[in-house]
């Protein structure tokens, strides 16, 4: 009987939303919400529906168990927001319940004064490692990194050291490795479970261990540090510093930055950096402040473009014939750069590609830009021919093969300049490169024109 009217509440709840199950004292209710509504979007704008009296209503009739599950699986802006509609003995007692990390994460969204305030009414070791995370900058990894790991010293026996980590083993978030440490705290190998299950169980735990330990310091970069264990293809990569472990970035974590950086990147690139939401979730003021400044920028830099028509107003007004054919060209050269950037960017991101490959690289883009361009001219000419004549064709066909060269060249280069001046790849956005195309492109285009036709 229970069993079927356990299943019966459960079919009730399923599919309701936050809302509809506010004053519900059932907690598979709440559970079936968490089921039935896996996506993290639409669990936020949920949260978000609500007011100050119904987050209070959820909390007293789910309690802080559930409330803390909740908040810890909910984006940490919104997290921090809702947290904020309780009492702070509340306060305290729900973040208790979501875990280190998690309230960090939260924490970097409250001010100031609610975060010291928060801090004093935590538990002792919650503090400490709350605080262990919040001295370091959000970009670092040292504020990325969970302080519950497994540690013990290398001298233990195999016997000894499962008797240890029986209790704490229960309550820590990672358990992929043991990390093993020298007499004097340091961090001197690595065993896995599952080695320590088959070895012999008197066998000293530094005979197991794995020496080559690759690690970061906190202040490392989040992202490097984040490719580090990826490329490493390991669950968790320690944080150390002065050759103490403080704690681990795992798995989980470093996808989760290397998602968000990789969105950042092409955003940049395509010059809308600062949106943060999704575009389905920005507002139109959102949408328009983060695009108007490089296209106002890029406006009075396609006054170049504009100029160099103006140099060759003779030679357009003697051939009108070469009009027809400019746009075609000049989108041609912006298009080779965009995409030439787009990878290069996208090779930098992911480490396929490293600053000094730039040389190996340009050699490649060249040949590669070349044959574009000349089947693009081949392509270009034929319609040279029946709009313009013979010359005509001869100067497409070669203004062809020089812009997608340039665009190319132009394209790939501006990540690695921008890298080697240790600023973001994805700055060399698309509508800059289109535009440093367009004003070559209209230059070589007459150009050639003059020394042909003229």
């Amino acid at each position: 009987m229970p069993i079927m009217a356990t299943e019966k509440s459960q079919k009730k709840f399923a599919d309701q939303t936050l809302q509809q199950i506010l004053h519900s004292k059932d907690e598979s209710a709440l559970t079936e919400w968490f089921a039935h509504t896996p996506s993290r979007r639409e669990r936020d704008q949920q949260v978000e529906a609500l007011d100050g009296d119904s987050v209070n209503t959820l909390y007293q009739n789910f309690g802080t168990v559930l409330f803390g599950r909740l908040l810890s699986e909910i984006t940490p802006g919104v997290a921090a927001e809702t947290l904020k509609t309780l009492d702070t003995p509340d306060r305290a007692a729900v973040l208790v319940q979501v875990g280190v990390s998690e309230t960090a994460d939260m924490l970097r969204e409250l001010g100031k004064a609610d975060t010291r305030t928060l801090m004093h009414c935590l538990p002792e070791e919650l503090r400490n490692g709350v605080g262990a995370l919040l001295r370091w900058d959000t970009e670092q990894a040292g504020a990325n990194m969970t302080p519950s790991f497994l540690s013990v010293s290398e001298q233990l026996t195999v016997t000894e050291a499962i008797d240890v980590l029986r209790g704490p083993a229960r309550d820590t978030e990672v358990t992929s490795y043991i990390y093993l440490l020298d007499g004097e705290g340091r961090l001197n190998g690595t065993v896995s479970f599952r080695e320590l299950l088959t070895a012999d169980p008197e066998s000293r735990l530094w005979r197991l261990s794995r020496n080559e330990i690759r690690q970061v310091d906190p202040a490392t970069d989040q992202e490097e540090a984040a490719k580090l264990l990826r490329d490493l293809g390991l669950a968790a990569l320690p944080v150390t510093q002065e050759g103490k472990i403080l704690g681990v970035l795992t798995s989980e974590r470093a996808a989760t930055i290397l998602d968000v950086e990789t969105t950042e990147d092409f955003q940049r690139l395509a010059s809308t950096q600062g949106q943060g939401l999704s575009l389905r979730d920005a507002s139109l003021w959102l949408l328009y402040r983060s695009r108007v400044t490089w296209l106002v920028v890029l406006v009075f830099g396609n006054i170049f473009s504009g100029a160099g028509i103006a140099y060759f107003e003779d030679l357009i007004e003697s051939v009108v014939a070469l009009v027809f054919f400019l746009p075609l060209l000049i989108d041609s050269g912006g298009n080779a750069g965009s995409q030439a950037a787009t990878l290069m960017v996208r090779g930098l991101a992911t480490g396929q590609v490293m600053l000094r490959d730039w040389g190996k690289m340009l050699g490649k883009e060249a040949a590669v830009a070349s044959l574009l361009g000349g089947t693009m001219a081949l392509a270009v000419s034929l319609v040279g021919v029946v709009r313009g004549g013979p010359e005509i064709a001869l100067v497409v066909a070669l203004t062809m093969v020089l812009v997608v060269l340039i665009g190319s060249v132009v394209g790939m280069s501006l990540p690695f300049m921008l890298s080697k001046l240790r600023l973001d790849p994805a700055s060399a956005s698309a509508p800059l490169i289109t535009s440093i195309c367009d004003a070559v492109g209209v230059v070589v285009y007459f150009s050639i024109a003059s020394v042909i036709l003229l």
